[in-house]
């Protein structure tokens, strides 16, 4: 049972840095995806094909894989604060500059350079946790900040929708104007970061004197229990076999969350919808996802399970991506979506809570990123295939078996680093 100590610095922290870092994700992932819903207009009026879509909205994570490990580093080094905020307004300002796509060759150079600029913000938040949160409360706390990636989808869908409609107003598209408001918030919160975030809790000087000093013991206990086994060095960190089985299931996952972000406006818009309607109903299964990967995580903290958490969660997605291109009407569409949306937001928490399990220090740095860096190639494939499929064949359902595909070999993989022993169960907390 947790002392009054325990229970009073965790609520502390909780409410210092997660409902900060949730904002800063929600703005990211706005910023990531919000592609999906200026195709609408912008693929037609700068000439762009399915395949050449799906290829540039991919190469942000060409960008996001040559700089991650670095980026990551840097961070561990210099700590989360001043990188974050460098993070935070680099992207703003390239997302900003997506107004001026002209053409292909432009847009493919502007999402690479987003990648780049946003390289280190998702595994540097998931290592920065590392250093405040305890193992055993790790995934829930990952599963509230990964929420900000489904609610960015609710509340940002009606919006992106809406500002589609200022088209012409002052001579600009309302693609244009999407691109730059909601790059806005990011430069804003870059400079937000500069001031409130706390790099370590050896300097947070809004704890108590007797509360920073219970965390900094429980977190360098919780360092010095695994030191026998875990990964300390930057090297070992990339050259662990568990490190890259943990990246092919990233892969899988992550093909699917960009395969919802990048294509799902246009697969709803298919039924001959507006795009103010679009965003509304695009919101609807990502508010199934809000509750679902909370509830989800909280449950695989519990019981100190992580493994089928991750399988479970990943067939249900394959399951709504294949039914999805089964799918005759609106409802039916918006039901497998939710599904989708469900399984793959649900995967990520526990999945999160395995490398920090065997690795610490510059090794969590480094691995983490690579996790990241080559899980998130899948959002480069995924929407990439698709749409070459889709200008192959005319349809979305080809493309969508196989980011299918992919999610089974995700839960495959999860079996098989569990069956390896690779990574230990957590303990279950027992009651008293």
């Amino acid at each position: 049972m947790a002392s009054e100590i325990e229970t009073r610095v965790l609520r502390k922290i909780s409410w210092r840095i997660v409902p900060f870092i949730m904002l800063l994700y929600f703005v990211a992932f706005i910023d990531r995806v919000n592609i999906g819903f200026a195709s609408l207009t912008m693929n037609k009026d700068i000439g762009l094909s399915s395949t050449v879509y799906g290829l540039g909205s991919g190469i942000f994570f060409w960008g996001y894989f040559l700089f991650e490990v670095p980026s990551n580093i840097i961070l561990h080094k210099v700590g989360a604060r001043i990188w974050i905020a460098r993070v935070m307004i680099t992207w703003g300002l390239v997302s900003a500059a997506m107004a001026l796509v002209q053409g292909a060759t432009s847009f493919y150079i502007l999402r690479f350079l987003l990648g780049v600029a946003e390289a280190g913000f998702f595994p540097g938040i998931i290592l920065y946790l590392s250093y405040w949160f305890p193992a055993r409360q790790r995934a829930a706390v990952t599963a509230l900040f990964m929420a900000a990636a489904p609610l960015s989808t609710v509340l940002g869908s009606p919006v992106s929708g809406a500002l589609l409609e200022m088209d012409g107003l002052f001579g600009f598209k309302g693609w244009q104007w999407l691109f730059v408001l909601e790059a806005i918030p990011a430069v804003l919160l870059g400079f937000v970061v500069l001031a409130f975030l706390t790099d370590r809790p050896e300097k947070a000087k809004w704890l108590a004197e007797d509360e920073r000093r219970w965390l900094v013991e429980t977190m360098n206990e919780e360092t010095t229990s695994k030191a026998a086994t875990a990964s300390h060095s930057i090297w070992r960190g990339l050259a662990d076999p568990r490190v890259l089985a943990l990246s092919l299931i990233y892969f899988g996952t992550s093909a699917g969350l960009y395969t919802l972000g990048v294509w799902a406006p246009q697969i709803i818009k298919q039924f001959g919808l507006s795009s103010f309607q679009v965003g509304f109903l695009n919101a609807l299964p990502a508010t199934a996802a809000v509750v679902a990967m909370v509830l989800w995580a909280r449950h695989s903290d519990r019981t100190g399970e992580r493994t089928w958490h991750v399988v479970i969660a990943c067939l249900i997605a394959a399951a709504g991506l294949a039914y999805a291109g089964l799918a005759g009407s609106v409802i039916a569409v918006l039901i497998a979506l939710a599904l989708v949306n469900v399984g793959i937001s649900s995967a990520k928490p526990p999945l999160w809570s395995m490398p920090t399990m065997f690795l610490s220090g510059s090794a969590a740095a480094a691995g983490i990123a690579t996790i990241n860096s080559i899980g998130n190639l899948g959002g480069f494939v995924g929407p990439a295939m698709i749409g070459w499929i889709k200008d192959q064949t005319g349809s979305f359902v080809g493309g969508l078996y196989f980011v299918a595909g992919l999610l089974v070999l995700s839960a495959l993989l999860t079996l098989l680093l569990s069956r390896a022993q690779s990574v230990p169960a957590e303990p279950v907390p027992q009651s008293h």
